[in-house]
């Protein structure tokens, strides 16, 4: 008998992983600079500085940064599809989706739920339901949502802001109300998706984050089990 590390996190989601955050860092640096041009959000099919906003965001008007914002918003947003549409591919294929992110009963539990709210608030790690180890039901919710709810909208309602898409496909136009209102829940969506960014790294901070950053990292997290 000897110890073995098993692997947590296989190799196609710790590229992912990655490639997908360093994406997502540079999208919201690129976004803050394409925002700055018109920081006013509209809703409908036409918006300007001098129309009534449904949004006033307290933000400095600057058209400096528009074209390099552009450029880098365009590139990383392909780079964070193609990412997550590999990792969606990969992780229904291999069972990944289901096996690890489908929260299980006991873990839908009222009282359970409770509890690791109360744990993350108060940084700690959450008790596993049923005594096992395994995403938590908060970061499993929260990962179901960004993944199947969240990318997809901001997919969308970024192609909508492109003339040439919605000429080859006015439909979605009509999905989001109008090419202003596409780029209001755009914004909307990428707000809650820094605010999952800011919740993941509490529950990593949670969850024995040296621990968790070395399984993204090397796939192995410390523990070892007995192979014979």
């Amino acid at each position: 008998m000897r110890p073995v590390e098993p692997v947590r996190h296989p190799l196609w989601v710790r590229l992912t992983h990655w490639v997908g955050a360093g994406a997502f860092v540079a999208l919201g640096v690129s976004g803050v600079a394409i925002l700055l041009a018109l920081p006013r959000l509209f809703w409908g099919e036409t918006g300007a500085n001098d129309a009534p906003a449904w949004i006033v965001l307290p933000l400095p008007v600057n058209l400096e940064q528009t074209g390099w914002g552009r450029n880098l918003h365009f590139l990383a947003a392909w780079i964070f599809v193609l990412s997550g549409a590999l990792y969606l591919a990969a992780a229904l294929v291999s069972g990944h989706l289901f096996r690890r992110l489908a929260p299980e009963r006991d873990q839908l539990r009222p009282g359970h739920l409770a509890g690791e709210l109360r744990a993350h608030l108060r940084l700690r790690p959450p008790v596993p339901a049923s005594g096992r180890e395994r995403y938590n039901a908060l970061q499993k919710l929260a990962y179901l949502a960004v993944l199947l709810v969240l990318a997809p909208v901001m997919l969308l309602s970024g192609l909508t802001m492109s003339p040439g898409v919605t000429a080859a496909y006015p439909e979605l136009f009509t999905l989001f109300g109008g090419r202003q209102s596409a780029r209001t829940v755009h914004f909307l969506a990428a707000t809650l998706l820094v605010a999952f960014l800011l919740v993941h790294l509490w529950q990593v901070a949670a969850n024995r984050p040296l621990r968790l950053l070395r399984g993204m990292i090397t796939g192995r997290t410390g523990r070892t089990t007995e192979e014979t």
